[in-house]
């Protein structure tokens, strides 16, 4: 296992936000609220429980666990009363009859001459289970624990709830600090395991960043050295991570997880998935694929031009889910019978095909993060362009705005193969579609993990090119 790496950029914020507290004790309101959102697994706890140590400042740190309200609010007594603050000998002598009544003794025990850590981990299920958390927890802050010298951190996984927490009509608006942690990024990752940058970028989609995955890869491995071994292991948390995602997030919607199951094979459509999913109706894959884009779980997205276009497509946000849904969980039944063999084979053949497709969002992302770059500027809006019949597809599109763009700034296609470079046949694809779509001059790049291998594009990037984009 290797030791907590990365997240400098979260933990010097957090740092920050503890120094504000502590130059505002002895003023009117020192205390700092973070709200705290990233999906599940992807380490918000950790880097938490990481700045903790680093500071090493009296804390509570309580974890929800979808019980009953009266369940959570047992469990935080405890947690308050074990736990390394000033007041918690005075909070294990008193028993709260409720959750207001336990934030306003957390709040009058705290200290006033130094600061306190008070951390709520999974706040969207004290939400669903405490009727008005959200009035009382705003209540408690205004009036009391604002006033003290504490950093009251909120964590949640369900993107949809964290962000309405702070919604102009909901109780607690404007009284935290949003902190969005996203998975570890390609650089990151690449640092980590001391990669090479094309090997970065297959870890970073086979992790989906996430740093439990990361820890197990090992430093200077390649793919197949990493899965010969996760794969073989039931308990690692490559096999683990997204079946437990799943059960957090859909724990009794088994239409959701079919839904998913569908695009993770590869359909993008809305009839194909209707049909993956096993000929289900229009409006049930509807709500479904509702609720997945507003937990974010899965994207829907329409072609980047400069006319409006109903050819919406759908795809996971989370490559490792991606990766998970395409080759493991079809799988299981082999790797159960102990055939990890035979399934590392089936992960082989479908690997190129695969990752061509997957690796697409991350490296629009990390163009997008590069640019302006010599002659290609900078683009506000970075997506793709099809048509229903798929003729032309263009990889790359940057454009001024999207949906709709008033202006396409240029035009790309990625070639993500181990050994042929982006040739002179791809540049006279790539022409022959930019002519189907415009009679301007729009500028073409390429990019390609084997570089290229003609002339006549504008730019061209490869894995080292696009990984810098990562550092700026």
């Amino acid at each position: 296992m290797l030791d907590f790496v990365g997240r400098e950029r979260e933990l010097a914020d957090l740092r920050q936000m503890l120094d504000q507290v502590r130059a505002s004790t002895g003023g009117r309101a020192p205390g700092q609220c973070i709200q705290m959102r990233g999906r599940r697994r992807i380490g918000k706890s950790s880097l938490v429980e990481e700045f903790l140590l680093q500071s090493a400042v009296p804390s509570i740190f309580f974890t929800a666990e979808r019980r009953s309200g009266e369940e959570e609010l047992a469990s935080f007594w405890q947690t308050v009363a074990e736990s390394t603050w000033a007041g918690a000998e005075l909070a294990a002598g008193v028993t709260p009859a409720d959750w207001s009544g336990a934030l306003r003794t957390v709040a009058a025990a705290l200290p006033e001459e130094r600061p306190t850590v008070v951390v709520l981990d999974e706040v969207p299920y004290l939400i669903d289970q405490v009727p008005a958390f959200e009035g009382i927890l705003q209540r408690t802050w205004d009036r009391e624990l604002s006033r003290k010298p504490v950093l009251l951190i909120l964590i949640g996984s369900d993107l949809a709830m964290m962000e309405a927490l702070n919604a102009y009509d909901r109780p607690f608006h404007q009284r935290g600090r949003e902190m969005v942690i996203g998975p570890l990024t390609p650089a990151a990752i690449g640092d980590m395991l001391s990669l090479e940058p094309a090997e970065a970028f297959d870890a970073a989609l086979l992790t989906g960043g996430l740093p439990l995955i990361c820890a197990e890869w090992g430093r200077s491995r390649s793919v197949w050295e990493f899965l010969d071994t996760a794969v073989a292991n039931p308990l690692s948390a490559l096999m683990v991570s997204a079946e437990r995602t799943m059960a957090a997030e859909f724990p009794s919607a088994t239409q959701a997880y079919q839904v998913l199951s569908a695009i993770g094979s590869g359909e993008r459509t809305f009839t194909n998935i209707a049909r993956a999913a096993g000929g289900i109706a229009h409006t049930s894959l509807a709500r479904s694929l509702e609720t997945l884009t507003r937990k974010r779980i899965v994207a829907a997205e329409t072609p980047l031009a400069t006319r409006p276009s109903k050819e919406r497509r759908y795809r996971i946000t989370d490559p490792y889910l991606r990766f998970w849904l395409s080759f493991i969980e079809p799988n299981r039944a082999l790797i159960e019978r102990r055939r990890s063999d035979v399934a590392l084979q089936r992960i082989q053949t479908g690997w190129p095909a695969w990752r061509g497709r997957a690796i697409e969002p991350l490296l629009r992302e990390s163009l997008a993060r590069l640019l302006p770059h010599d002659d290609i500027p900078d683009a506000p809006a970075i997506g793709a362009y099809w048509t229903r019949t798929n003729n032309p597809e263009i990889d790359v599109v940057g454009a001024d705005r999207e949906p709709i763009a008033r202006e396409i700034r240029f035009l790309g296609s990625i070639k993500w193969l181990e050994n042929a470079p982006f040739d002179q046949h791809d540049l006279a694809v790539l022409q022959h579609h930019r002519a189907a779509i415009s009679d301007q001059p729009i500028p073409l790049i390429a990019l390609s993990r084997a570089g290229v291998s003609c002339s006549g594009l504008d730019a061209g990037f490869d894995a080292a090119d696009l990984l810098q984009g990562w550092r700026t």
